[in-house]
């Protein structure tokens, strides 16, 4: 069966509303995002020397858990997917799924490094460990930004789906009601 060229007029007609319907408003802009992440990044990496200075092998002589060992090497590693995460957040900002990235890796930085704050204050020095978290909640409007970004594209997405869906429905029945064209017999040798 051959398209005719009206048939094929109207799919481009759809395709056209389906491309132009999508609405983009109510999200931040990339360049905001990209600076946004830039400056979350920027704030993680200020919690490095802060952590360079914690000895939770020396804390065990005081009764600390062991486990803050593996806490502190946990912690600095999710400072560290923090950051990277952060970067991709800049690099791709329309991606929903390396918001969201980011957003759980400032969660984990934020639980790892809240946690081991406990122990600095308890057995190395409540000072550091108080300086600890001013740094880390320095983050804290990043967070509430990236929050309100990430439900925004979600948002945005989801209703460019719904148009995306309802054009396409639209485009399939117009199409559907188009007599059938003609079968044309292949020509012979």
């Amino acid at each position: 069966m051959r398209l005719s060229i009206h048939s094929l007029s109207l799919a481009a007609i759809c395709w056209l509303g389906l491309t132009a319907n999508a609405p983009a408003q109510g999200v931040s802009a990339p360049w905001d995002v990209a600076q946004a992440s830039k400056d979350l990044a920027a704030q993680a990496a200020r919690l490095n020397p802060l952590l360079d200075q914690l000895k939770p092998q020396d804390w065990q002589a005081k009764g600390a858990p062991a486990a803050y060992v593996n806490q502190l090497r946990t912690a600095r590693d999710e400072v560290r997917y923090l950051i990277g995460a952060a970067n991709n957040l800049g690099r791709e900002p329309e991606k929903l799924t390396v918001a969201l990235d980011t957003y759980f890796r400032l969660q984990s930085v934020g639980t790892q490094v809240g946690s081991l704050v406990e122990g600095v204050r308890r057995y190395q020095n409540p000072a550091v460990g108080d300086l600890i978290l001013s740094v880390l909640s320095a983050n804290d409007s990043n967070r509430d930004q990236l929050r309100q970004y990430i439900t925004d594209l979600a948002q945005t997405r989801e209703q460019e789906f719904k148009t995306v869906d309802s054009e396409a429905q639209r485009c399939r029945g117009t199409l559907m009601r188009q007599p059938a064209g003609r079968a044309t017999a292949p020509k012979s040798n």
